[in-house]
């Protein structure tokens, strides 16, 4: 499906049948990263698994204005008006569950259950998130200027993601294919945008999430360990687990241990 908003085409699979589950994946991600999941999900959730602006076959627009986290909300929920869904459960992976978090706090009544998975509410200071643009400029201007195969080059060897390389080799070379896909200028875009440096800090917020909560990090993931170590603490009906033997990606280095804990948290 492809739907058009503020001039800006997206793409969305839709199937099963049951209480909507929005899907959102991660920066360099799309909506086939969910792909696993979708014949165990779809017989109790309506699965709406959109590619984020500037991922997969949804448009890259030049201007980075389209790209701002909370214009990404509010286009989510145009959506849903237009789909006439009232309420959803939201799952998001790192920059998608930043995406979730933020549209959690801005339409607070239609989201039922909401899932963060390796994700946080941004960084709480403006010194640290100016020092972040600055950094995410730096990347966004790598990838147009060396192109698609030296960026996941780079990408594949931050240390976030060094635990799936214990992964079999033919799923890492299903995740960088998929990346590879991935627009150069989409991709900078989406870093000066809705990188952790551009958007709010929704640290002191999070008391005001109504819904059940779920935060799931990798015990290999120290930093984002952390951060829902705080996090937790600040959301009134929060569940935080804590997966083993893996990292920063849990619906792909877990994915049998990650499908069951979300059947779980949402029946």
């Amino acid at each position: 499906m492809i739907v058009a908003l503020d001039g800006v085409k997206y793409h969305f699979e839709v199937c099963g049948e049951g209480f909507p589950l929005v899907l959102l994946h991660g920066f360099t991600g799309d909506s086939t990263t969910w792909e696993p999941f979708v014949e165990r999900w779809k017989g109790h959730s309506e699965l709406i698994i959109p590619d984020i602006i500037g991922h997969g076959k949804s448009d890259s627009p030049k201007e980075v204005k389209y790209y701002q986290i909370e214009s990404m909300a509010n286009n989510l929920n145009r959506f849903l008006d237009r789909q006439g869904i009232n309420q959803i459960d939201l799952l998001g992976y790192s920059m998608g569950g930043r995406l979730a978090l933020t549209f959690a706090l801005a339409f607070p009544n239609r989201v039922r259950k909401l899932i963060l998975e390796s994700a946080s509410p941004g960084l709480k200071l403006e010194s640290e998130r100016e020092l972040r643009r600055m950094n995410d400029a730096k990347l966004a201007n790598f990838i147009i200027d060396n192109g698609m195969d030296s960026f996941v080059d780079y990408w594949e060897n931050i240390p976030l993601f060094q635990t799936m390389k214990r992964l079999p080799a033919s799923l890492q070379a299903k995740v960088r294919e998929q990346r590879l896909r991935n627009s150069p200028q989409g991709l900078a875009n989406s870093l000066l945008g809705m990188g952790t440096g551009s958007q709010p800090s929704w640290w002191e917020k999070l008391d005001q999430l109504s819904c059940d909560v779920l935060l799931l990090t990798g015990q290999e993931d120290q930093k984002f360990c952390q951060i829902a170590e705080v996090m937790v603490k600040s959301i009134n009906k929060a569940t935080w687990i804590v997966l083993e033997n893996c990292g920063h990606a849990i619906h792909v280095e877990e994915q049998e241990k990650f499908g069951t804990i979300v059947n779980d948290f949402l029946k």
